[in-house]
């Protein structure tokens, strides 16, 4: 039989059910667009996270005090784990290829000026932070660079702090209370928004060694250092290391780069992605049962149909490759409807609502119109071996 003649027969066939050969390939075609809808919100969510995180830089290192390690004896036993100092953050500033240090002492505590109150995020940070964490003043300037043991009582506020204390007037040179003590706002910062659920404006920023005196601790709950670009994120890590161990006699703290952090996100997220990838690939095979389903009936109405065919001196490869062809091509449009539901879905909800994260993976959306077609070849497998099979006295015997 010539290629033209099977594509001819094959499509008679689809056109003479259309409602049923419709809702065949509408199984695949859901399954598809549940895959693309899936992983296009799982993609998005990844992305955003990872923009989320870099928006502060890629070049930067966190150590905190104590070692992430196992040890043994019941919880709740003092640690000698030396804190980390405002002299470590010194001693770190000097280290080669560090471009700025900050060290950040953080708590929640009651900020006042003119007459209004607000609980809010005060940092105790250093006067680098700003270029730690690519961050801008809108208005007057950044902490100075005072002795950090005998800092000056002076304070920047974050965009929405200063809203919500000063209203529309300028809060420069105003006096403002944290925690009953005294500070000068000298510096407003541009606004940040959100940073996975915390508001980084509804914050005020202090000298480190103000804040820990405040606060009434020995030590810094991390210190932040960023580094010049093109360095190896390892090296830097292994020179703060080497550092601080030095310092404190023994390795009593941990690092994390912002690569190692990234890296470890973008597993986690890669797994949620394949997760609901997944989930929408139970859908895909739902219609793959469709299709044997319905390619089963097929073969039982034609059976006439197929001893005719094989009296009239059609191999038995060629009744095989026609229901073949007849389930293939029905898994194959289904996936290109699929293809246009997800994908115009996708584009509507990124049109509709901006702020939703949503990116078609076309990784994914390839995989997933692939799948279809195979799961038209297998599912289409059984049936047309049994058309085949069929002995053509008894095909046309059952007319």
């Amino acid at each position: 039989m010539r290629a033209t003649d099977l594509v001819a027969l094959t499509l008679r066939a689809l056109s003479a059910h259309p409602l049923r050969s419709f809702l065949t390939l509408l199984g695949i075609a859901v399954g598809v667009t549940a895959v693309i809808l899936l992983t296009a919100i799982g993609e998005g969510i990844h992305q955003f996270v990872l923009r989320e995180f870099t928006q502060f830089g890629t070049n930067v290192i966190q150590v905190v005090p104590g070692k992430t390690a196992a040890r043994g004896g019941p919880p709740g036993l003092p640690t000698t784990a030396r804190p980390l100092t405002l002299d470590d953050a010194v001693a770190l500033e000097r280290l080669p290829g560090v471009t700025a240090v900050s060290p950040i002492v953080s708590a929640n505590s009651e900020v006042e000026a003119q007459g209004r109150v607000r609980r809010s995020a005060v940092y105790g940070v250093g006067p680098a932070m700003t270029a730690v964490f690519a961050m801008r003043v809108r208005s007057g300037r950044f902490l100075p660079a005072d002795d950090v043991q005998q800092a000056r009582g002076l304070a920047v506020l974050g965009a929405t702090l200063k809203r919500e204390l000063f209203g529309q007037g300028s809060a420069l040179g105003e006096r403002i209370r944290i925690a009953g003590e005294r500070f000068r706002v000298i510096g407003v910062m541009e606004p940040k928004g959100q940073f996975l659920g915390t508001d980084l404006d509804d914050s005020v920023f202090i000298p480190a060694s103000r804040s820990l005196a405040m606060l009434n601790r020995e030590g810094l709950m991390e210190i932040n250092l960023a580094y010049q670009q093109g360095l190896a994120a390892a090296g830097m890590a292994d020179a703060v290391r080497a550092r601080l161990s030095e310092r404190h006699g023994r390795e009593d703290f941990t690092i994390t780069t912002q690569e190692d952090m990234l890296r470890s996100l973008s597993k986690i997220l890669d797994v949620l992605t394949t997760a609901v990838a997944a989930l929408g690939g139970i859908s895909l095979l739902v219609g793959g049962v469709g299709i044997v389903t319905i390619m089963t009936i097929a073969v039982a109405e034609r059976t006439a149909e197929i001893g005719l065919l094989v009296a009239l001196g059609a191999r038995r490869a060629t009744i095989l490759a026609l229901f073949l062809a007849e389930a293939v091509l029905l898994s194959t449009l289904g996936g290109l409807l699929g293809l246009a539901i997800g994908g115009g879905m996708a584009t509507v909800a990124r049109i509709a609502a901006p702020a939703l994260p949503v990116a078609a993976p076309w990784r994914y959306v390839v995989v997933a119109f692939a799948v279809s077609i195979l799961i038209g070849l297998v599912a289409g497998v059984l049936p047309a071996r049994r058309a085949a099979q069929l002995d053509p006295v008894d095909a046309l015997r059952s007319e």
